[in-house]
């Protein structure tokens, strides 16, 4: 795992600028916590490639970037792992081609010379890479099936420019700042992050999760998508057999995940996921593995009791942390890595679980992942219940939907959510679901400099993502969904951001390729029941105690109501209300006070604050005087 820039100049007759021989260097010191053990730049006519390396397979000399391949035709960075590299390795070598390292990234260079564009589809992991094959004069931009690893592009005045995080193509080209994107923002208050390929910026994109792009001199790129969850005939086993075929799945996953010459854990939360995988662990490891959990004081439900539960039946070397984070100084480091803004509340908890389980190993396993792949969620029950409302008569479907709202008063908000939007389709149904600002509520959140933003872009987005959708159902549509937006660009975001800020490596073995295709392809009726991952649990009845097997899914138990009540409160006031922010325009202060005045008197909102508290820390760290 590491952090990768470079630059291809439009006009390669003239060489690369020396400003952007610079500018990369400088994208190399903005993400040097992605890799502290070595730095690398190659230079050629046109081309700069540049490398920050975490060590972790091969720590020796022989494994840093760039790398070339025999004749120095094809050079490429890497960020990430091939975990199937050793075999692939001894094909290559049979081939007659010479490998100088033990390095998983080199094979790359090879598999391009062999495969040209479908080499991308010959490997397994999570990465991000650039290759420039000075033959064809192209350059290649690629990233792994499930968005794991992160890859922004711009344009500038004299080419194309790419990094691993996005703050550093703003701050590398001070001279050429882009201008914010008012519809990223509307977007960001429906989720909470900025869909791909869309940055806050500009100009700037992510290039989406399982897409290629190769580029010529002077072009832009056009990424094109090499893989999308299968969704051919759906698996007719039994239960018990593809109970059976999951659980091996996962093990071989978790197996290929322990391959590193660093020391490895994982990360432990009492919940079923992680558990599963630490179970696996154990089974696979001749020493015991190192688990790390984290809490916070007064947090509502805290899960560490749970993992303690894992740690002794597995005897783990457990590490575990209360801890009363500094959030003024935490909500500054989110915001100035991920360089946009990132409203999820749960980067607070990755943040301190990456930090304390650096101090131990190098390399982490998770748990992240199994929801989207097994229907984890719990809004994918009213969301499926939705099709009960299309079946009825015309006429009935008012009353329905009324009565249906008024019952929600004393059930959950969901529920009263999706009776609100019954009549928009599965786009504005599920985004009611999991959205946190709707349309009507930016209505009257915006302020002026918001005026004509489209509000309806997201629900627009899902409905394009759907209608797209192979799957034969409305849950395996939804899952599909989930799988191109939420687990790229906010679970994968969040846990990269978080890692890589410490210099950790997080793998996740519910990503691999094996899984993910077996998991598209299960019926609807083994994927969730009475309870949600219903196959899984069954997979995984004689690894996982019961108490943890049998619980309903919780979300980390993290204080956000007290954060933003006293820990953050004054200083939320403080920003959101003040000249600075009323002079913006981008929300009314009126709406911003209501906010605030819900909070106070119990009727929630502590969520919605603390999306605006990110955004507007985002405005003045990066575009009020910045970057």
């Amino acid at each position: 795992m590491c952090g990768i820039a470079g630059f291809m100049a439009d006009d390669a007759s003239a060489g690369v600028h020396p400003d952007d021989d610079a500018a990369v260097k400088r994208m190399l010191d903005c993400i040097a916590h992605r890799g502290p053990d070595a730095e690398g730049i190659w230079r050629a006519p046109g081309v700069v490639l540049g490398h920050r390396r975490l060590a972790i397979i091969d720590l020796s000399a022989d494994g840093n970037q760039p790398i070339a391949n025999e004749d120095g035709a094809v050079t490429a960075v890497v960020n990430g792992e091939i975990y199937d590299f050793e075999p692939i390795r001894e094909a290559l070598a049979a081939k007659g081609h010479t490998l100088r390292s033990r390095s998983d990234s080199e094979v790359v260079l090879h598999l391009w010379e062999d495969l040209g564009e479908g080499f991308v589809q010959r490997i397994h992991g999570m990465f991000a890479l650039a290759l420039w094959d000075a033959r064809r004069r192209a350059l290649v931009l690629a990233r792994d099936r499930s968005g794991k690893k992160p890859l922004f592009y711009r344009r500038t005045r004299r080419g194309l420019a790419f990094a691993s995080e996005l703050h550093a193509l703003v701050r590398a080209f001070p001279e050429e700042r882009p201008p914010v994107d008012l519809g990223a923002v509307d977007e960001y208050l429906s989720l909470q992050y900025v869909p791909a390929p869309r940055t806050v910026y500009q100009g700037i994109y992510k290039l989406p999760a399982a897409t290629l792009a190769v580029i010529a001199p002077g072009e832009s790129p056009s990424p094109r998508r090499y893989w999308s969850r299968p969704c051919g005939e759906t698996l007719g086993a039994t239960e018990d057999e593809l109970a059976s075929e999951l659980r091996g799945l996962l093990d071989g996953a978790v197996r290929r995940r322990m391959v590193a010459d660093v020391p490895l854990g994982a990360f432990l939360s009492g919940g079923v996921d992680s558990s599963v995988i630490v179970a696996l662990m154990a089974r696979a490891s001749t020493r015991p593995v190192k688990t790390f959990s984290i809490g916070f004081p007064d947090a509502d439900d805290s899960e560490l009791r749970y993992a303690r539960l894992v740690a002794a039946r597995y005897s783990t070397d457990h590490h575990e942390l209360v801890v009363a984070p500094e959030m003024t100084s935490v909500l500054q480091g989110i915001v100035e890595h991920h360089g946009e803004p990132f409203g999820d509340s749960s980067a607070v908890a990755s943040w301190y679980l990456a930090r304390m389980t650096r101090e131990h190993v190098t390399v982490s396993l998770s748990g992240d992942a199994s929801d989207e792949n097994f229907a984890g969620y719990k809004r994918y029950n009213p969301a499926r219940l939705s099709s009960v409302f299309d079946r009825l008569p015309s006429p009935a479907r008012p009353a329905v939907q009324w009565a249906m709202e008024q019952a929600g008063r004393a059930i959950h908000p969901d529920v009263v959510a999706l009776a609100r939007s019954l009549d928009g389709g599965d786009a504005g149904r599920y985004l009611a679901l999991l959205g946190h600002f709707t349309a009507a509520d930016k209505q009257r959140l915006y302020g002026p400099a918001m005026a004509g933003v489209d509000a309806g872009t997201t629900q627009r987005r899902f409905a394009s993502l759907l209608a797209s959708s192979r799957a034969p159902d409305r849950l395996r549509r939804l899952l599909d969904l989930d799988f191109e937006t939420y687990l790229s660009d906010d679970i994968n975001a969040k846990v990269d951001i978080a890692a890589m800020s410490h210099a950790l490596e997080v793998r996740c073995p519910f990503l691999d390729t094996a899984v993910v295709e077996f998991a598209a392809r299960l019926p609807s009726r083994v994927q969730s029941r009475w309870r949600a991952k219903h196959l899984l649990r069954k997979a995984v009845v004689d690894l996982v105690p019961g108490e943890i097997l049998h619980r309903s899914k919780r979300g980390f138990g993290l204080p956000l109501k007290r954060w933003m009540t006293r820990d953050l409160g004054p200083m939320a006031r403080d920003l959101l209300l003040d000249r600075t922010a009323r002079e913006r325009g981008v929300l009314a202060p009126a709406a911003v006070e209501a906010l605030f005045a819900d909070l106070d008197a119990g009727r929630g909102g502590a969520d919605r604050l603390w999306t605006l508290l990110v955004l507007e820390t985002w405005f003045r760290a990066f575009m009020d005087g910045g970057p």
